[in-house]
């Protein structure tokens, strides 16, 4: 049920259709539990809401309205919002079913004696389980609330579940979560963004949350160290003296050493967000809990990082870029074979030993002196190269099948669910879990995230269903990862290059605008982004805005 109703989130709103759902992710409601002290489940953010309560003789469009807004005050699980609803129906109404982001100024309308609808624009919503889902485009949405009179006042007898914010509202009264889970080697930690109420019970949200896997889009791609079944045997995380203890249900005792200490990772890292939190301690229904010190699993990479300096192609020589133009080439012959294959595109692996080549003859395979033609398709977007070193190509014309090539050049095609459109780039993630694909289509440029799944021995068998994120507008140009959490997207409009980031799960930003025309994205080290100019130049994305590198590039390449 669970998969059904964010697989129907995710549609409507790519759909442009909006629906009122959820913002708070839902703690265990079965399975054995172990009763615990009582939590006030106060603000952390700094705002704490008291919304008015109703007025006494209000017409119903006033309390409609003034329902509305008590949505900001969560203080006694919305005891104020409840006192707008009838006796019957307060205890039923479920505000921690959903939350849509509005935008502007909503619109009131009589549609019969006792009923009102409430038409807004929605920007975005966050389900039950803290998933954020952005609307493309904002579109209209109404919803219809009935009413009826007790004690001679106007009090609502149906109101849709959930709540509803302004953009002010929403950023004051929820926060941006990470929860981690890792890739199926254990060698990177994999993040999977969430939104929860800034309030005291935010802990317990977020254990909860990650106890209840990755998210749907994840599934195969990020796998969780807890055995199957655990939750939290207490119904809270308590905070003492900076210390989290979770207690958990007794599930939690299948696993070995190493599930343990990759368990504690997993809770130190979702929970290092929380600012009252500086360790963790695990109980399983209330016994001691060991984790071994030492001799565990080894701490996974979170958010692997790559070279300062731009990887370049500038006038033969291929390696990294200082600012004068001095190129530091690849060694053991690596440079000098991408060089010699007069690129259009190239990626690095990792290890910096293979490469990913693209040029007017296809896409190569390049390792140290030797390079494999692949893939001689005309009009093949820039490969991408992963973790394991598969080479990956995909065809401008054919949004619904991805390849990927081994070192010995075995295919892998893998099949897409992506809508069709011209791609315009495709990209692994430098942990190699998920894909991204931009792709021109008639209403403008379209940016899909989607999980890689793989089988036991990492070749790639299929993609997750596809997770729609904001993109640049105008023409695309392409798009990177630039973090482990974050994407950009380059669209040239009549005005210049318009560049998007933004969070997978997460909000968008437009950046300030460069000067000239961007031919290419790259992500940098520390979260930043690379521009390729016409000209050849390279700019550096900074916290206001660009500076030049002082480096020239006939290609700019991409790292891992």
């Amino acid at each position: 049920m669970r998969t059904r109703f964010r697989h129907l989130v995710a549609v409507a709103l790519a759909a442009v259709t909006v629906v009122a759902v959820s913002a708070c992710a839902a703690i265990p409601t079965d399975g054995p539990v172990r009763s615990g002290q009582t939590i006030k489940d106060e603000s952390l953010s700094g705002v704490d809401y008291r919304p008015d309560k109703p007025i006494a003789g209000s017409d119903q469009t006033a309390i409609l309205r003034g329902f509305i807004a008590a949505g900001t005050g969560a203080a006694d699980d919305y005891a104020i919002a409840r006192q707008f609803l009838a006796s019957g129906f307060a205890e039923k109404w479920n505000p921690r079913r959903g939350v849509t982001v509005r935008q502007g100024s909503p619109a009131v309308e009589r549609v019969g004696e006792r009923e009102l609808t409430y038409t807004l624009t929605a920007s975005a919503t966050v389900d039950s389980d803290g998933e954020y889902t952005q609307a493309v485009r904002p579109t209209s949405s109404t919803l219809t609330f009935r009413f009826t009179r007790e004690d001679g006042e106007w009090r609502i007898a149906y109101a849709p579940d959930g709540i509803i914010l302004s953009p002010v509202s929403f950023d004051s009264v929820f926060q941006q979560h990470a929860l981690y889970f890792f890739d199926p080697t254990y060698r990177y930690l994999v993040p999977d963004e969430r939104w929860f109420l800034a309030r005291s019970s935010t802990s317990t949200r977020i254990a909860s949350a990650l106890l209840a896997g990755p998210a749907d889009w994840l599934q195969g791609a990020a796998v969780s160290s807890f055995p199957e079944g655990t939750q939290l045997s207490l119904n809270a995380v308590t905070i003492d003296n900076g210390t989290a203890l979770v207690d958990l249900s007794s599930n939690a005792l299948r696993a070995s050493s190493e599930d343990r200490s990759r368990m504690r990772e997993q809770l130190s890292k979702s929970l290092a967000s929380v600012s009252t939190i500086s360790s963790v301690a695990i109980t399983a229904e209330g016994a001691p809990f060991s984790v071994p010190e030492t001799g565990g699993a080894p701490e996974a990479v979170q958010n692997p990082d790559v070279d300062a300096r731009p990887l370049v192609d500038d006038d033969g020589s291929v390696g990294y870029a200082s600012s004068g133009g001095k190129v530091a080439e690849l060694g053991n012959g690596l440079g000098d074979e991408i060089a010699g294959l007069k690129p259009s595109s190239f990626a690095l692996s990792a290890s910096g030993t293979g490469a990913a080549v693209g040029n007017e003859d296809g896409v190569f395979v390049v390792r140290g002196r030797d390079h494999l033609r692949v893939d001689a398709t005309p009009g093949l977007v820039p490969p991408s190269i992963d973790d394991v070193g598969f080479v990956w190509v995909a065809s401008a014309k054919n949004t619904r099948t991805v390849t990927a090539y081994s070192a010995t050049g075995a295919t892998h095609p893998v099949r897409t669910t992506l809508p069709s459109g011209q791609l315009v780039s495709f990209q692994i993630s430098r942990d190699s879990t998920r894909a991204l694909a931009l792709i021109q289509t008639s209403d403008g440029p379209s940016l899909y995230v989607m999980g890689v799944v793989r089988g036991s021995d990492r070749t790639p068998t299929a993609f997750g269903p596809p997770v729609r994120v904001q993109a640049a507008t105008g023409t695309a140009v392409g798009a990177a990862w630039i973090s482990d959490s974050d994407v950009a997207s380059v669209g040239q409009t009549p005005s210049g290059p318009e560049i998007v980031r933004t969070t997978v799960g997460g909000q968008s930003s437009t950046l300030p605008q460069p000067d000239g025309r961007a031919t290419t994205i790259a992500g940098g080290s520390g979260g930043s982004m690379l521009l390729r100019m016409s000209d050849g130049s390279v700019v550096q994305s900074t916290g206001g805005g660009w500076v030049t590198t002082g480096v020239t590039a006939d290609v700019l390449g991409v790292q891992r």
